[in-house]
Order: C-alpha cells, then structure tokens, then sequence
C-alpha cells in the first residue's frame, strides 16, 4: 500500500484505524478488531505504517468512524465492545423509541428492537450507532482520540461518521432527557406548565411540539464533540491536521444527518472539510466541491475534494480532480484505496493508481 502510493504521486494515506467500535492499533480504550484474530499480538497495524510511510515521505492521517458502532449482519460478541458493554450508549430510532423507553438497555430486548428496526430499514443506515448527546459516548470518543494522538506520530486525525444516521435518530432515554433540560429555559411558563403535562403521557411529546427545536439540539451535539475534540488536538499538538468526511450535499448533511460542517469551517474548529462528493456526474461534483470550497477558503480552512473511484473508471477520476483543481481545492481524496488496487470491471488489471499518475501527476 505504501509503495503503491508513494510510486504513484500520492503524499497521504488516510487510514481506518477505528471501524466498528474496535481498533486497528493497540487501543487503550477499546478492544482489537476481530480482523486481527489471526494477527500475532505484537502486530500493531497504525506503527506499521507509519514506519513505512515515513520512510517513504508519505503522511499518515488516522482515520476514526465516530458514532458508527457495529454492522447490522456482524454483531459483536466480545464483551469489552460498547454494543455489549453500553447498551445504553445506543442511539434508538423514533418508530421504537416509546417502547423501549419502558425497557432496561440491560435487557437483550433493547438492542434486538434497535437492530430489526435498523435490518428493516437498510436504505439509509450502515448500522448501529451511538448517540452523541449522551455526555459518555463523548467521553469514550474523545479518550479514543487523545490516546492515539498521544502514543502515535500521526500527521492527521480524521472523522468519519461524526452524524446521526438519519433523522430517525435519536430518541434514547438519555436524549430525550438532555433535550428537554437544554430546551426547557427557552420555553414561557405557560409552555413549560403544558410541556410537563404532555410529558406524562408521552415521552417524546418535546420532540414532537418542537421539532425545529430538537433539530437544532441533534446538531448542537455533534458540533459540541467535534470542538471539544478539535480545541484538544490543537493545544497538545498543533501541528496535526483534523479533518471530517462530510455528506457532499451540505443540505442533506444540515437537515438530514444534523451535521453542520459548513459552520465547523466557520468557526474554525475543522482544519480540512473533506466532502464525499461520489457522484458520477461531474457536474454534481462540481457543484458540491464549489460550495465547500467557497465556504472553506472564506474561512482560511481547506477542502479535500472527495472522489467515489469505486464508482467510476480512472478516466472519470482523472476529470474530478482537474475540476477540484480548478477550484482551488487544496487536495482531493480516492475513495478507496482497496478497489484501486484489485482488478475489476472498472478497474482492469488494478492498474487504477498508475492511470490516475499518468493523466493527473504529469
């Protein structure tokens, strides 16, 4: 991997070092990814490259999914991981929410109703989540985050998953509780006295009467990690990059996945917005970077133009990058490294990264 990168005219590799509540390194926090079973535990995936990729030039960014916990069709056994550990810290969709409300997390039934509801609603969900405005699940991330940047010389440390899943999300115990104490000093008396009585029958009634409200919440409490996060990196080590994989659709991402990265960039709490820009059409491409760009550059920040090559052949890349280029990106993302490396209908011979050398690094 590292060669092939460093051949091909790549300067950065940005790897997953946390996928599904697990580590690909020696984590202090959380258990080894079951990946590893079969790797000796003196195997340390992240030290590894970064020696390598070091003595090749190259930067390594670790890359940490944020509230992406488990896989629908995988889920964890061992009894370190959060999903077994904290069922508690999991984030609960709308449409069960009223029941589980009356179930312990400790029951196995509160995680088998999370995980039907998800299985059924595939279209938009990778799996189970956490819930951000549970103050452990910040916690918990933000020790994943300074362990690594304490015993590891990355250049970057990189979000992904730093949403929610979908607006169905998340109506837990705990985030309706937060919410109705973040909400309640905005209310009149004549609402607070009305909201405590709709309360006793219904526990998401404050969701439901002020929803615009509840929207404004959810991304409080994204946006509430990623400073905490950001302002801590930069005070140990400022010169570590942070950057966020971001929906390309900045509505879609505000409205839809309660991310606000355009005001991360704003307020100077995101180094690098890296907007996953995956359509095939280069005009939509475009578009999306266009609007990152401006927002970023505004804010004396940098885009990195993210390009869905699993999705198109290395001609179509080729033409993306020359769009993010004359946008003035300061640099653009493969997504991913495996499918540009192995043969495929769009990929012959997995020569994807030397067409991509010839045509882009000239």
């Amino acid at each position: 991997m590292v060669n092939a990168a460093a051949d091909n005219g790549f300067n950065t590799l940005i790897v997953q070092i946390r996928g599904r509540g697990d580590a690909y390194y020696n984590s202090r926090v959380e258990p080894r990814a079951i990946e590893l079973k079969d790797q000796p535990r003196s195997f340390d995936p992240l030290a590894f490259t970064l020696s390598e990729a070091h003595k090749r030039g190259l930067k390594v960014h670790a890359w940490l999914n944020t509230s992406l916990l488990a896989n629908l069709d995988a889920l964890p056994t061992d009894p370190a991981h959060v999903y077994n550990k904290h069922p508690e810290w999991l984030a609960v969709p709308k449409p069960v929410a009223r029941e589980l409300y009356q179930i312990s997390p400790a029951d196995a039934v509160y995680r088998q109703k999370i995980v039907e509801w998800s299985k059924a609603n595939r279209a938009e969900l990778e799996g189970v989540y956490t819930g951000p405005a549970n103050a452990k699940v910040r916690d918990h991330i933000y020790r994943i985050w300074m362990d690594v940047l304490k015993h590891y010389s990355v250049d970057g440390l990189h979000f992904d998953y730093v949403r929610f899943a979908s607006p169905d999300f998340d109506y837990s115990r705990t985030s309706l509780s937060q919410f109705k104490k973040w909400l309640w000093p905005q209310l009149t008396k004549d609402e607070q006295r009305e909201l405590k009585l709709s309360l006793k029958q219904d526990p998401l009634a404050a969701t439901e009467k002020f929803p615009a409200k509840f929207a404004d919440f959810q991304r409080a409490q994204v946006t509430t990690l990623v400073e905490r996060i950001y302002r801590a990196v930069k005070k140990q080590r400022p010169d570590v990059l942070v950057s966020a994989a971001v929906f390309a659709n900045d509505e879609n991402a505000f409205t839809r996945r309660f991310q606000d990265w355009r005001s991360w960039l704003q307020r100077g709490i995101l180094d690098v917005a890296c907007p996953m820009a995956y359509s095939t059409d280069t005009a939509v491409f475009q578009k999306q970077i266009e609007i990152a760009a401006t927002t970023a550059h505004a804010a004396k920040r940098q885009v990195w133009a993210g390009i869905g090559a699993y999705r198109i052949p290395s001609e179509s890349a080729v033409e993306k990058i020359n769009v993010a280029r004359s946008l003035t990106a300061e640099g653009f993302i493969l997504f991913s490294y495996d499918f540009t490396s192995r043969p495929s209908e769009l990929n012959p011979n997995g020569e994807y990264l030397e067409r991509i050398r010839r045509s882009a690094f000239k």
